[in-house]
């Protein structure tokens, strides 16, 4: 379903086994960042584990450690109530949210993270304190995830 609604930018595939069977419960993914952005020019790599509870569960997402935003814990997990099945803690995950909307409140969250609930102190901290600073190291990172060819 993911290969027909493809947004521009965006990869999402399942992997691969070394015996060359695929792995559903594990997928890697792309998301581009946003044009007119301190993100522009990066492809942000992010895996998405499925559990067999899902689609009751939401996928676990994540970037790679020590990922710069004030949403993403060290260990590079995601916090997007959008991924939370506990509506008690303003979770608002469903089982009919698709992969590619998913990957796209993600992409949102890049550019207008969630300040209230800050998961990463260093981040958290740069773009309260000093908005140019954490602009900048915004930037810096996209130059680790330069976009890819269109997978």
């Amino acid at each position: 379903m993911f290969r027909k609604n493809r947004l521009f930018g965006f990869v999402a595939k399942p992997a691969t086994r070394e015996d060359g069977s695929v792995d559903l419960r594990l997928w890697h993914c792309r998301i581009p960042g946003p044009s007119g952005t301190s993100w522009e020019g990066g492809s942000y790599p992010l895996t998405m584990i499925f559990s067999d509870a899902y689609p009751t569960q939401p996928p676990e997402c994540l970037f790679p450690p020590n990922f710069f935003h004030p949403n993403v814990y060290p260990d590079g997990k995601v916090c997007l109530s959008l991924l939370n099945d506990d509506s008690d803690l303003g979770g608002q995950w469903a089982p009919s949210i698709s992969i590619s909307q998913i990957l796209q409140g993600i992409q949102e969250l890049l550019t207008s993270p969630y300040i209230k609930s800050p998961a990463q102190i260093p981040a958290y901290v740069a773009l309260k304190s000093d908005k140019a600073k954490y602009e900048r190291m915004v930037r810096e990172q996209a130059k680790k995830y330069p976009s890819v060819e269109d997978e």
